[in-house]
C-alpha cells in the first residue's frame, strides 16, 4: 500500500482514471422502460410459442381424426361389399336344399330318370359353383366333432362305436358367407352310452 498525500487527492489526473459511477436519472428510467419492454416481448413470445403448439396439437389430433374416419368408412364400405349378398344368399340355400333332397328321394335305380337325374345333378352343381364363386361355403360336418360356433344340435343319440360329441348325421348342411356363418348345421350328436 501507498500512502496518499493530499496533493494526490486533487490531482485532475487521478480524478479522470476513476471510473464515472453516477447514473443520470433520466438513463435509469430509459434503461428501466427497455427492460419492462424486453420482459413484455419474452412474455409475448412465451405465448406465442404455447399458441402455436396448441394449435399444433389440434392440427395432429384434426388430421387423426380425420385418418380415423376414412379408415372406419372404408371397413364400412368393404364389409358392406362383403355381406351384401347376405339376404340373397340366405334365400338361394332354400332352393340348394330343395335339390339335394330331390336327389336323396329319387330312384336311383330307374333308368328312365336318369336324364332327370342327372339334370338335377347339374342343376345343382351350377348353383354350388355360384354361390362358392361369392364366398358362399357348405358346411357338411358329417363325422366330424360337434362345434356350437357353426352347427345346431338338432338331437343326440348313444353311440359307443364313435367319441361323444361327434356328428353323426347331418340333417341340413350349413353355410358361411366370406368366413361368416350363414346358417349353421343342424345335425344330431353322439353321446355317451348311460350318460
Amino acid at each position: 500500500m501507498y500512502a496518499v498525500s493530499k496533493d494526490d487527492q486533487t490531482n485532475p489526473e487521478l480524478d479522470s482514471a476513476q471510473p464515472e459511477t453516477v447514473v443520470d436519472s433520466a438513463e435509469a428510467t430509459e434503461f428501466g422502460a427497455e427492460l419492462s419492454e424486453v420482459d413484455s416481448l419474452k412474455a409475448q413470445l412465451e405465448a406465442s410459442q404455447q399458441e402455436l403448439a396448441d394449435t399444433k396439437e389440434q392440427a395432429l389430433r384434426t388430421v387423426a381424426d380425420a385418418h380415423n374416419t376414412q379408415r372406419r368408412a372404408e371397413a364400412e364400405v368393404d364389409k358392406a361389399r362383403k355381406f351384401a349378398l347376405e339376404k340373397f344368399a340366405g334365400e338361394l340355400l332354400v332352393v340348394a336344399d330343395n335339390l339335394e333332397r330331390a336327389l336323396e328321394a329319387a330312384d336311383q335305380g330307374n333308368e328312365s330318370l336318369r336324364p332327370l337325374i342327372e339334370g338335377v345333378e347339374l342343376t345343382q352343381k351350377s348353383l354350388m359353383a355360384a354361390l362358392e364363386k361369392f364366398k358362399v361355403e357348405q358346411v357338411d360336418p358329417n363325422g366330424e366333432p360337434f362345434d356350437p360356433q357353426v352347427h345346431q344340435a338338432m338331437s343326440m343319440v348313444e353311440n359307443p362305436d364313435v367319441e361323444p360329441n361327434t356328428v353323426l348325421h347331418v340333417m341340413q348342411k350349413g353355410y358361411t358367407l366370406s368366413g361368416r356363418l350363414l346358417r349353421p348345421a343342424m345335425v344330431m350328436v353322439s353321446k355317451a352310452p348311460g350318460a
